[in-house]
């Protein structure tokens, strides 16, 4: 039974997070090896943050990366904010879905592949 449905969607509009961010989901990494590098950039100034990433030799830095800019972007265009006052507040990754494949075994048998996926997402923030 729905109560008072426009209020609470006023209610959720106005409390709605106004943070710039970014997110990417079915990236074809497991979420454990793009957290390994996720952890690297946590709190930092966005600058200092791209820096890290330019000297880390992990295949998640890439896509960590383009997400940064692209959060930076929707920072400067969306909400009149200037890029270099802002810092990675929030920054996690989840698991997507698996795929499942088969490799032939052995008496005609079958294992299976695990191809993990994961779904990231950048909050920045500005310095106050």
């Amino acid at each position: 039974m729905a109560t008072r449905e426009r209020e609470k969607a006023a209610k959720r509009a106005q409390t709605k997070d106004m943070r710039p961010r970014a997110s990417l989901k079915y990236v074809h990494l497991s979420a454990s090896k793009v957290k390994i590098v996720i952890d690297l950039i946590r709190g930092k100034p966005v600058q200092e943050a791209l820096g890290i990433l330019m000297y880390t030799p992990k295949a998640a830095t890439p896509v960590v990366t383009k997400l940064i800019k692209s959060a930076m972007a929707n920072a400067e265009n969306n909400l009149n904010l200037d890029p270099s006052t802002l810092y990675v507040a929030e920054v996690y990754a989840g698991q997507g879905p698996t795929q499942r494949r088969g490799v032939p075994r052995a008496r005609g048998r079958m294992d299976v592949i695990k191809k993990r996926s994961s779904h990231i997402t950048v909050v920045l923030d500005t310095i106050k």
